[in-house]
This record gives C-alpha cells, sequence and structure tokens, in this order.
C-alpha cells in the first residue's frame, strides 16, 4: 500500500460508511459516482485511499469499466464450508 499523508488517513467510521455505501450500490456505480451518494462530505483523495484498502483486503473488485462491486460475504462462505465443501 502506499504511504499515506496524514491529512489522506481516513477515519475508522469512514471506512464503514463507504464499506456499508458499496454494499448499498454494489454494482451499479463508478468511483465519482459512489463518491458523490456518500452520506457525509468525504475529501475525494481519502476517498480514494479507502477504496484501495478494500480492494487489497479483498472486499471489493472494480471491473475493467470501473464499476465497484461488493465481494465480502464471511456469512456466505461459512454456509458453504457448512455443507461439505472442501478446500484446497
Amino acid at each position: 500500500m502506499k504511504q499515506m499523508n496524514v491529512s489522506r488517513s481516513p477515519t475508522l467510521e469512514s471506512v464503514i460508511m463507504v464499506e456499508k455505501t458499496i454494499q448499498k450500490y454494489t454494482q451499479e456505480c463508478g468511483k465519482y459516482q459512489l463518491w458523490k451518494k456518500l452520506p457525509r462530505k468525504m475529501m475525494y483523495q481519502t476517498y480514494l485511499v479507502v477504496l484501495d484498502y478494500l480492494e487489497k483486503s479483498g472486499k471489493i473488485i472494480i471491473d475493467k469499466e470501473g464499476v465497484i462491486i461488493w465481494i465480502y460475504d464471511p456469512e456466505g462462505i461459512k454456509k458453504i464450508l457448512s455443507q461439505g465443501v472442501k478446500l484446497r
């Protein structure tokens, strides 16, 4: 991950706000459109840091058209594993 400027470091509250917004609008918006849908204002550079973190942590993917997709589903994974699916 890139070295973050102190003025661009998101708070946990900001990360959670972005996560919830992505979950609500998954597969509907690109970066800029999603940023405009956030319930509170956030600097765009800070927002990009959050997106970078979420992508690197495996919670979102951004497709080739730039659409943001929420992929993190721990409950779904638990359900699949409880049905006897074996992992490598």
